[in-house]
Order: C-alpha cells, then sequence, then structure tokens
C-alpha cells in the first residue's frame, strides 16, 4: 500500500479535536461493561510506517521493566496530549522522546478512529509514513526496545486473536496480535485492529464502486 493510498483511507489531520467521537474502545468485546463517566483524557499514538525488507514495517516498543503501569507491554509511541498539543504535536513528540525518531523525517498522512481505553484515555492514532527509517535510539526510563514488525502480518485478520482474562469474578476480553513471542494485546492491538477494519471497509467499498 502506497502512502497516497493509505492517506485517502484516513481522516484528515485538520478533522482533529480533543472531544473527538470515538468509534472503538476496550469496551468493544465487553458490552455489559461501561466507560468511567468522567471526560477521557485526550492522548495520541504514532503509527509510523517505513518500507521493510518485504513490504512495510511498523515500528513498535516494549515498553520498561520499572514503569509503574504497563510494564513490559508492547506498545506504539505516544502518550498524553501536553496542555495546548494537537494529536499530531503529541505524537511526534513522544516518538522522538521515547525512540529518537525525528519528527521532519514524518510524512504525517491522517489520523486512525479516536480509541477509548479502559483507564481513563482518549487515544488518536496518527498514521505517519517514514521514507528511511534512522537509527532509533530507547529513552531507558520509558523503553526497553524497539523492533519492527511486518504491516501485511498485522493486517492479516488470521492474526487476530481474542483473548480474556478473569478478575475478581468477571471475565474481560480483549484483542492480541502475536509475533515471534511478542503479544501486542489490549488498546495497542485494539487499534491496529480498528484500522485494518477501516482499511478493508475502504478497499470494499472502492471494489464496489466500480
Amino acid at each position: 500500500m502506497t502512502p497516497a493510498e493509505l492517506e485517502a483511507r484516513l481522516d484528515p489531520v485538520a478533522s482533529w479535536s480533543p472531544d473527538r467521537l470515538w468509534t472503538r474502545s476496550d469496551f468493544d468485546l465487553n458490552p455489559g461493561a461501561t466507560p468511567d463517566p468522567a471526560p477521557p483524557r485526550p492522548a495520541a499514538v504514532l503509527i509510523a510506517l517505513t518500507p521493510g525488507l518485504a513490504g512495510l514495517d511498523l515500528v513498535l516498543t516494549r515498553r520498561a521493566d520499572g514503569l509503574a503501569r504497563h510494564t513490559g507491554q508492547i506498545a506504539l509511541p505516544g502518550g498524553r496530549l501536553d496542555p495546548g498539543e494537537t494529536a499530531v504535536e503529541a505524537a511526534l513528540r513522544e516518538a522522538w522522546e521515547e525512540v529518537a525518531l525525528p519528527s521532519e523525517r514524518v510524512r504525517v498522512l491522517g489520523l486512525g478512529d479516536a480509541y477509548r481505553t479502559g483507564t481513563g484515555y482518549l487515544v488518536t492514532p496518527v498514521v505517519g509514513w517514514v521514507d528511511d527509517l534512522p537509527p532509533l535510539r530507547p529513552e531507558p526510563a520509558e523503553v526497553a526496545e524497539i523492533f519492527t514488525v511486518p504491516w501485511a502480518f498485522l493486517m492479516d485478520r488470521a492474526n487476530h486473536r481474542r483473548d480474556h482474562y478473569e478478575l475478581d469474578g468477571v471475565r474481560r476480553h480483549f484483542w492480541t496480535i502475536d509475533w515471534q513471542g511478542r503479544a501486542s494485546w489490549g488498546a495497542t492491538a485494539g487499534m491496529l485492529i480498528g484500522l485494518h477494519d477501516r482499511l478493508t471497509a475502504a478497499a470494499s467499498d472502492r471494489v464496489g464502486a466500480r
């Protein structure tokens, strides 16, 4: 998929607002669960795509083991918006702080579906294109490892697995995408699967219009 094809299937950057409506969430697989009534805190992640050896690759991280929350989890570079920031500004800033990806190397293509997490965040996936991925460097306090995953693997529905855990007698379901022993799950997997569904639907609509 080319940058132009991706851009045509995403929401334009100008459509973003801090109270953007979410269409994907941690609650999609758990109809009985409801979000906290408090307004969610805005956040953003960068879906950084780059040409790989066999198609596109996506940049992912493994979070540092010493963090207070989400230790060791596979994640997209990103975090909370600072006051006055847009989602794009936050995603690019976090990518620089976490993995030393210079913002000028990223061509922002558009936005994926806003995602509401069970921990009270409203996350905007910012999709970016990096023609030539520079050497990346993890911020030790936040990131233990940086790696890339073939985009085709992540976008293959056969690799999207529905899992669950039980806490205090309550079962909660979530998505998992497992690549070579590195499992993206929860919000990260949910946002990637949401992007898969958006791109697939757009492709189907285009075929149907012929």
